[in-house]
């Protein structure tokens, strides 16, 4: 979220997410064009739940989250974003038909307060002393879309590879984004704001995208979403570590407190000794 707040200064929200994926489809061209050719036989058939999940997951998200970005902090932005678990397991609810697991809502509800705690200093009510925007809203609908992401991906199981799933997924997104880049101005690429692009293009475009799919697939929207919320924890150890900076007492309570809502979700013990018990 800071990268992207950084973004709103210095590169238009279209120009950045159209960029970030023709490069990122540029670096995965030269090795999946050719086998996800050879498998379009297989593919063709879920073309349409793939568009599906490339507007929710990049398309919606990711320029919602750049339009937010020029209208709301960075702190309401992360804080925003860390209701997708406990949004993911709402939609699961009513997609999937699951009954939410009592440990997931508290480890939701639980790590929520931490990141509370952690992206207001230690003072959650400042959170709510500014109001609702227009950002906070577009940022609310982004967490929302990316919930039913991660929801659907679970729902479809698509019996496609990781990495050919996510190359098409980001040809549709250029597609996608193809008339807003062009109906709106166009930021030229500079000194300042190529890093940010190539780091947009890189980590967020590439990797995460491709760790997400094989998180979900392995355990789950509602499991894999809470770990979302170790986001800020991580800024705070890397800062600390990298940038020398200080860490406070509320990060460390902040991080305590949320690191125990993430390990509360995901404990299954109760499950597994009533699955033991019954077998015996």
């Amino acid at each position: 979220m800071v990268v992207t707040k950084m973004a709103a200064g210095v590169i238009a929200p279209f120009t950045i997410g159209f960029y970030r994926w023709v490069i990122a489809g540029a670096a995965l061209t030269p090795f999946l064009l050719g086998p996800v050719w050879r498998a379009r036989a297989s593919i063709l058939p879920h073309l349409g739940k793939l568009v599906i999940l490339s507007m929710l997951g990049m398309a919606i998200f990711q320029s919602l989250a750049y339009l937010a970005a020029a209208s709301t902090t960075a702190t309401n932005m992360g804080f925003i974003t860390a209701l997708v678990p406990l949004l993911t397991i709402g939609v699961g609810a009513v997609v999937l038909r699951e009954r939410p697991r009592a440990q997931a809502l508290l480890g939701g509800l639980l790590s929520l307060g931490g990141i509370s705690i952690l992206v207001s200093h230690g003072d959650p009510a400042s959170l709510l002393s500014t109001g609702v925007n227009r950002g906070d809203l577009m940022m609310f609908v982004a967490a929302l879309g990316y919930a039913l992401y991660g929801v659907l991906l679970r729902k479809w199981a698509l019996p496609i590879p990781p990495w050919h799933s996510l190359y098409i997924q980001v040809l549709v997104v250029i597609l996608l984004q193809l008339p807003p880049f062009l109906l709106t101005p166009i930021s030229p690429i500079t000194g300042e704001n190529l890093p940010v692009l190539l780091y947009a293009a890189i980590l967020p475009s590439l990797f995460a995208p491709y760790l997400w799919l094989r998180a979900v697939g392995l355990l789950g929207p509602a499991r894999a979403s809470i770990f979302i919320n170790l986001t800020p924890v991580f800024t705070v150890v890397i800062a600390a570590t990298l940038l020398a900076e200080p860490v406070a007492r509320y990060h460390l309570a902040g991080g305590a407190i949320t690191l125990a809502g993430v390990m509360l979700a995901q404990w299954r013990g109760r499950e597994r000794r009533v699955t033991t018990s019954s077998r015996g």
